[in-house]
């Protein structure tokens, strides 16, 4: 079920956090620990993972209970789990969270994480270079984001971490989710396209215009490209995170947009859409990190642009899993 090697690994970090047990529900860490398992195995709701003996699958949480070591005093929980379950649980033991042990493993993908993220890419790829082809003059917002959903379907990923359709004032919102709004010509249109492949997700956003582009826009987004390219660059070992963050600022700030950047220049992915290593103070870059980089400059009731593009920190540099063109591309229908 875990590969022995991952669970060499695991039971380190237990020992090093004071873990006696780990208990798990369906969720990213389960599926990450449960990632070597043969697939129709199973159908079990929890996993529990002690210090002692091999990982155990329960049906149910008496089954899990049963399965914690009696003598255990720090069981570390699955974040996602409800406090109906740890209430049913009723472990006499302190409860903490199973990140504290498993996060700093999620950290560095293997091979086959890294090859799982660089197919859901390679699905975003596809169907933004396949957008350029739909009519969308006159459609919504919400319409294309079903038809993009639909065609992110067909490329055989599991499902879609995220769809975004915005245009025109709605490209500078960004917490804007798609509506009935008409996508016009001289609209900015903000898509972003996030699948998942065998857990793992991946981001893409780019940003056409429609017909033509508003004015003013072409120099913004070039600014929002070198801030992205310029982040892009430092994700090589050893670089602190935060200088990614620090990087995109500092080309924004200097293009006189610094008002109008987005608060966040970019995240860690993999089985979730958010998860470390994050642009912050105390981490540095290993090989095998991957984060999503996504400068963006959102002018209000105007226009914004945001690019998107994951990452993978390499032994000799960065690799962009995407391949798709940055740059800004025309729409004529």
């Amino acid at each position: 079920m875990i590969d022995p090697l991952m669970l060499e690994d695991v039971r380190a970090g237990m020992t090093g956090a004071g873990v006696d047990a780990l208990v798990l529900r369906p969720s990213p860490d389960f599926r990450y620990l449960r990632a070597a398992s043969p697939k129709g195995a199973g159908g079990e709701s929890y996993l529990v993972v002690a210090l002692d003996g091999p990982p155990a699958q329960a049906g149910d949480l008496a089954q899990a209970a049963a399965l914690v070591p009696p003598t255990a005093r720090r069981v570390a929980v699955d974040p996602q789990m409800h406090a109906a379950e740890l209430f049913a649980l009723r472990l006499d033991a302190e409860l903490v969270l199973a990140s504290s042990v498993l996060a700093p493993l999620r950290l560095r993908k293997r091979a086959d994480e890294v090859a799982a993220m660089r197919h859901s890419a390679a699905a975003a790829d596809a169907v933004l270079l396949a957008a350029r082809e739909l009519a969308w003059f006159g459609a919504t917002e919400l319409a294309m984001a079903r038809r993009l959903r639909a065609m992110l379907a067909e490329t055989g990923c599991e499902g879609a971490s995220s769809v975004l359709v915005a245009a025109g004032e709605h490209s500078a919102d960004a917490r804007h989710q798609p509506c009935e709004r008409v996508i016009n010509p001289g609209d900015a249109l903000l898509v972003s396209v996030g699948g998942r492949w065998n857990g793992y997700c991946a981001e893409v956003a780019r940003v056409f215009a429609v017909a033509e582009p508003p004015e003013d826009f072409d120099a913004m987004y070039s600014v929002v490209l070198a801030a992205q390219q310029a982040a892009v660059d430092l994700v090589r070992p050893g670089v602190a995170c935060a200088e990614a963050a620090t990087t995109v600022r500092e080309v924004i700030d200097g293009s006189g947009y610094g008002a109008y950047a987005a608060a966040r220049a970019g995240r860690g992915i993999g089985l979730s859409p958010a998860e470390g290593p994050w642009l912050a103070a105390g981490e540095r870059f290993e090989a095998g990190m991957t984060v999503c980089l996504e400068p963006a400059i959102y002018l209000p009731d105007l226009f914004g642009a945001r690019v998107a593009d994951v990452v993978v920190c390499g032994e000799d540099g960065p690799e962009l899993l995407s391949a798709g063109s940055r740059a800004l591309h025309v729409l004529d229908h």
